[in-house]
């Protein structure tokens, strides 16, 4: 496997920065198992072997709902955003702007710090 979610040596990072990189490619990693797990349920005929996927699919997804919660837990304004998103009725990327925007209005209109939005 290689370590290329640095895009800085990871030398000079500091051990914080390193975690949150290996817990990002965790979440990224899981969200990747419940899609592949996904497909081959959408596939499989033996309906014994779509159960024991969609087993593991369902835990695939607790591993990622639980990286998401290690994220969020050290990142207050990203939990504050998704908090205006997600479980909520309606439109989703009203919800989504909404959010981004009551998160910036928070946060005097930056990012939030160090991080600077990249496009």
């Amino acid at each position: 496997m290689s370590f290329d979610q640095y895009h800085e040596p990871p030398d000079e990072l500091p051990q914080q920065t390193r975690t949150f990189a290996r817990m990002i490619m965790s979440l990224i990693e899981e969200a990747e198992a419940i899609g592949w797990y996904e497909q081959r349920m959408a596939v499989e005929k033996d309906r014994e072997a779509v159960a024991i996927m969609h087993n593991a699919q369902h835990e695939e997804m607790k591993h990622f709902g639980m990286d998401l919660e290690f994220l969020l837990r050290r990142k207050p304004k990203w939990r504050e955003t998704l908090q205006g998103i997600l479980f909520k009725q309606g439109n989703i990327v009203e919800h989504g702007d909404e959010a981004e925007e009551a998160s910036e209005k928070d946060s005097g209109g930056s990012s939030g710090g160090k991080q600077q939005k990249r496009r």
